[in-house]
């Protein structure tokens, strides 16, 4: 990637240790981008001891591994001293869980995200600020949705009291993230020799995105934001007996319905959100809906076509589905 905004920058990635994270500082070594510092934040003291065993400050002089929780105001502040970019990937993900321990996910979720963009705005060094988001932010019927949408919100919210400070925040929003920690595909990756695999309903779709995908993106969204949109890829659904047929052809399918706070179909653009979109070409923006200081040169500086008025864009209704081989090679691919 051209002109990447990362080289020579202190970039502080919150959640560090978590599937999104780890391929990030792969992606970064890999490619040999030359960051100044890479801070690892996250809260799990083992994670961190065995990132570093593979990724060691010894070997790349460029990481740093920063044990603290987004809770706490006082350790995330002190993580963001001399930090040039954040990319915030911290959060309670799993739906199920979060129907049964709502307020975990509302002090990680939406607490932590309030005492990282104070945090970010106390730091006179940091410019930008990405955060993760995810489809089920959009008409949310979850508690772990609900959190993430009002994540957002304040996000949005943050470019509105910057003042004079050379700062912006700007959101990226993708679907299941193909294999990540606790997804369908891990289950599945896990019981790929059972006889009988369990799904919620036959008819599920859901959006997928590799981790080198999401990683490309969000670097993509760190290199053009203005601050105070949502930027969503353009990625394929497959359907939930495509997803099985590809992992474990021969088991036989166990229906055990819809799990609290489940949807059968994911949207990542609502028909709500359709008037504030625009079409980048291989990504949507939503463009930001409430007014702040540097919205209107947002929206003359994006001179993107207008999608439909009653544009959605849904897991259920996408123009791209994996077939079973093309999910076979994303497999053959990764695992």
């Amino acid at each position: 990637m051209k002109n990447n905004i990362l080289v020579n920058k202190s970039v502080l990635l919150t959640g560090g240790t978590g599937s999104f994270g780890r391929y990030f500082v792969k992606y970064i070594i890999d490619n040999k981008i030359k960051v100044k510092k890479l801070i690892i934040f996250s809260r799990d003291e083992l994670k961190q001891f065995e990132m570093n065993s593979l990724y060691s400050t010894r070997k790349y002089k460029f990481m740093r591994y920063f044990l603290g929780d987004v809770r706490d105001s006082e350790r995330i502040s002190f993580a963001c001293r001399g930090v040039d970019i954040v990319l915030h990937a911290a959060a309670l993900k799993q739906v199920p869980a979060a129907e049964y321990n709502p307020f975990e996910y509302v002090s990680t979720n939406i607490i932590g995200a309030q005492n990282l963009i104070s945090a970010c705005l106390k730091n006179s060094t940091i410019k930008n600020v990405i955060t993760l988001s995810t489809d089920k932010a959009v008409s949310a019927i979850n508690l772990y949705g609900a959190t993430k949408l009002c994540s957002d919100k304040i996000f949005i919210a943050a470019n509105n009291i910057i003042g004079n400070r050379d700062i912006k925040f700007s959101i990226v929003r993708y679907g299941n993230v193909f294999g990540s920690r606790g997804s369908i595909v891990d289950y599945l990756i896990k019981n790929k020799n059972s006889k009988t695999v369990s799904v919620t309903d036959v008819n599920m779709t859901r959006f997928n995105i590799t981790l080198d995908e999401a990683v490309k993106f969000v670097i993509l969204a760190c290199n053009n934001n203005f601050g105070g949109e949502i930027f969503v890829p353009k990625i394929p659904s497959y359907r939930i007996l495509d997803l099985i047929k590809s992992i474990n052809p021969k088991a036989k399918i166990q229906t055990v319905g819809i799990r609290p706070g489940e949807k059968l179909h994911e949207e990542m653009i609502s028909i709500n959100d359709s008037s504030y979109t625009r079409d980048a070409g291989k990504y949507y923006i939503i463009l930001p809906s409430i007014i702040f200081n540097n919205r209107d040169k947002i929206f003359k500086r994006i001179n993107l076509k207008k999608v439909k008025k009653d544009f959605i864009y849904s897991s259920e209704t996408n123009p791209h589905f994996l077939s079973v081989n093309e999910i076979k090679k994303i497999f053959n691919l990764f695992f």
